[in-house]
């Protein structure tokens, strides 16, 4: 199926370019945020791998411990076409640590392993630093303008769409799923529908603020509030709202849009209607979270990238590198910028 085309912050972009002509030019750095505490019965291996999709280095690692694949985790998925520096944890108890001098996988590196005392688990993670190389710019002077504004106002924080399969199967699958067109009996399958499905329509009520209000930091009463790098939010009543736009027009706060599931989805007033009615056609989908018990939760409708820096190597090829925070998708920076040519495969959760 065709993905809807999601609103643009700055317009669609008329500037052409390619992301990813080879894996080099992808490059994604996990940042857990803490370090190993050096003891405990858990193993965190450090390791840079390129050609390697995530689950099948987890497993290459268990067999190698000659632990079960279950006891491998991981903090979230990484693309196979990038060249990614990642973190596995495999579970030891009463085990010595394994001489990884002898592992040897096709495209993997170990960069280095520490003892902790806790199970890393999934979305246990700050965020990603991106090294991206763009190519075949068309417009130079125009990507300038778009990366300033970029990294002085963000993008919208959508989820990128390989989250919805190629040509948006997963998706589609999710749609089928909900009307009771096809059975899904696979736990990981029925996992990657599910976010598809929520993504979706994440990102439709993000697209919708957007096209309404040309912006997403103007708050209306009810608006659900979070504070900037936190989980946490807060509901905005419209006697506040003056001082709550200051904080947000300072990027201590950001508006956030429904990650729809059971239970209530957390806005009010103006804010909730806006939703309901963005997500008016979607009831099927929305059944269906609620049926699997996908619980609801929130989601920053912008993301602004941080420590955002580029330099060209000549008039048509720049080098770009960013942190955006766990969940948030390079991709989304990349589309705001040009049009692509070629795959659009980052993984970043």
């Amino acid at each position: 199926m065709t993905l809807p085309e999601w609103q643009w912050l700055y317009g669609r972009p008329a500037i052409q370019g390619q992301l990813k002509a080879s894996p080099e030019d992808f490059v994604v750095i996990e940042d857990l945020g803490y370090q190993a505490d050096g003891e405990g019965e858990h193993l965190l291996v450090r390791l840079r791998k390129t050609g390697c999709n995530t689950r099948f280095v987890a497993d290459a690692l268990a067999k190698f411990a000659a632990i079960p694949p279950r006891e491998v985790s991981f903090a979230g998925m990484k693309d196979r076409h990038a060249v990614t520096e990642q973190t596995f944890c495999l579970r030891l108890p009463g085990k010595e640590t394994p001489d990884f001098s002898t592992f040897s996988l096709a495209g993997c590196e170990i960069l280095q392993q520490a003892r902790h005392k806790r199970k890393l688990r999934t979305g246990a993670l700050a965020g990603n630093a991106f090294q991206l190389v763009l190519r075949h710019i068309s417009d130079r002077a125009a990507l300038e303008e778009r990366l300033q504004r970029i990294a002085s106002g963000g993008v919208p924080n959508y989820f990128g769409q390989q989250r919805f399969g190629i040509q948006g199967n997963n998706l589609d699958q999710a749609k089928r799923w909900a009307s009771d067109a096809i059975r899904i009996r696979e736990r990981s399958k029925r996992s990657f529908l599910l976010s598809a499905a929520r993504s979706a329509l994440f990102n439709q009520v993000v697209s919708d603020r957007l096209a309404q209000q040309g912006s997403l930091t103007q708050a209306l009463p009810g608006d659900a509030l979070q504070l900037t790098g936190r989980g946490s939010w807060f509901v905005a009543v419209a006697e506040e709202l003056p001082q709550l736009q200051q904080r947000i027009d300072n990027n201590e706060l950001r508006i956030t849009a429904p990650l729809p599931g059971r239970g209530e989805w957390g806005s009010r007033d103006a804010a909730l209607e806006l939703e309901q009615q963005s997500l008016a056609d979607d009831a099927d989908l929305i059944a269906l979270l609620e049926r699997e018990r996908v619980e609801a939760a929130r989601r920053a409708m912008l993301v602004i990238p941080r420590d955002m820096r580029w330099s060209w190597r000549d008039d048509a090829t720049l080098e770009l590198s960013f942190w955006l925070p766990a969940g948030s998708f390079a991709t989304s920076i990349v589309r705001e910028l040009f049009e692509q040519e070629g795959n659009d495969a980052d993984i970043a959760e």
